[in-house]
């Protein structure tokens, strides 16, 4: 480890990492961004080949600079490009392929390990999103199950699963999008732990949109593990679902199955049904596994998060350690809501460094 200290340190260069990096270069802190991908683009590198700009749900404008527009190209090349030119014209300081593995605390300062390197820091940014925990399916059978799995995570695109019987398992947007994709060229079955809630297009204005974000800021204030922004919002067919819905793909989607068996799935009812595929659209978790030793979580089990007045998405610093700032994180989790938080976490850090004496403007006087 270095004797040289840096004012702050951002983990992650996706959306909101390079967001972060923006802003706190703008207010001239000292800082550097790790990322863990062995090049530019953030989690949207690993996403599948079938998913094109018109499928994504959005790409929010980095700051200064508009986003992609959509087209019929691959989303896993447009914006790694886009992230990649991005970080070259605003000389962004990203260190990579550099995987943290655990943040201390060393008396004021906090400590970043990755592997047998380390970097002293007096704030942090946590930019890490959830892409690299994907939560982990446990069933009855599950080691039984002679065809294939995936995880959204995995999901292999639509022409490896032509022609196969597919049971596709979860109840929010990427289910939704999976069957959109699927249903025309695959036999799908639909299976959701709980209903799906279908969103009322009519009813969801900017007013309704704040509402869904604030209950999601609420949770984290509170310290309960954070709830999708895109969750909470309710599902929507788009105009690409719309041959799998007149196939009849979303009608009465089947309850949570009891086990699996070596060529498909069980109910409790002993009713059985064959599959090739069980693909598990059943969401992740935050990323923040590294932050542990830091001890931010509270008695809810989430990391509580400080309130600010009149901006439900600028929610970024840690209650039990004001030194960190999360982005991405709860109200934040979506690419409009990490780059606002960006802002907000830069302008934190700078008012935190002012009052320790410690900007890089005070150190070279």
């Amino acid at each position: 480890m270095g004797t040289d200290v840096l004012d702050s340190m951002v983990i992650g260069a996706g959306q909101g990492g390079l967001a972060a990096s923006y802003f706190l270069k703008q207010r001239d802190v000292d800082h550097l961004v790790l990322d863990a991908n062995p090049v530019a683009g953030g989690a949207w590198q690993h996403r599948w080949d079938s998913l094109t700009m018109d499928d994504v749900h959005g790409v929010a404008d980095l700051p200064g600079e508009a986003a992609p527009a959509r087209s019929a190209e691959r989303a896993n090349v447009v914006v790694p490009q886009y992230f990649a030119a991005y970080e070259r014209r605003h000389d962004l300081p990203v260190e990579r392929s550099v995987e943290v593995t655990r943040v201390t605390s060393d008396g004021d300062l906090l400590v970043v390990h990755a592997g047998d390197r380390a970097w002293r820091t007096r704030t942090l940014v946590n930019a890490t999103g959830t892409w690299t925990r994907p939560n982990r399916p446990d069933y009855p059978g599950i080691d039984d199950f002679a065809g294939e799995q995936f995880h959204t995570s995995t999901y292999p695109g639509r022409d490896h699963l032509r022609g196969k019987r597919v049971i596709v398992v979860g109840a929010g947007a990427s289910a939704v999008q999976f069957i959109g994709e699927l249903a025309p060229i695959a036999d799908v079955l639909w299976v959701t732990r709980r209903p799906p809630q279908w969103r009322d297009c009519g009813t969801l204005g900017p007013k309704a949109g704040l509402q869904v974000v604030t209950e999601v800021e609420k949770r984290v204030v509170e310290g309960l593990p954070p709830k999708s922004v895109v969750a909470a919002t309710g599902l929507m067919l788009r105009p690409q679902e719309a041959e799998a819905d007149r196939l009849g793909a979303y009608d009465d989607p089947l309850p949570m199955f009891e086990r699996l068996e070596e060529h498909g799935a069980r109910w409790s009812d002993g009713t059985f049904e064959p599959a090739d595929v069980i693909l598990w659209a059943i969401g992740f978790r935050s990323a923040v596994d590294h932050l542990e030793p830091l001890g931010l979580r509270g008695p809810n089990g989430g990391i509580p998060l400080e309130r600010v007045q009149g901006n439900v998405q600028g929610a970024t610093t840690a209650v039990l350690d004001h030194r960190v700032h999360l982005v991405g994180y709860g109200p934040s989790a979506s690419t409009i809501g990490a780059s606002r938080a960006a802002r907000r976490s830069a302008l934190e850090v700078a008012r935190q460094l002012s009052d320790t004496g410690s900007t890089q403007d005070e150190r070279a006087s």
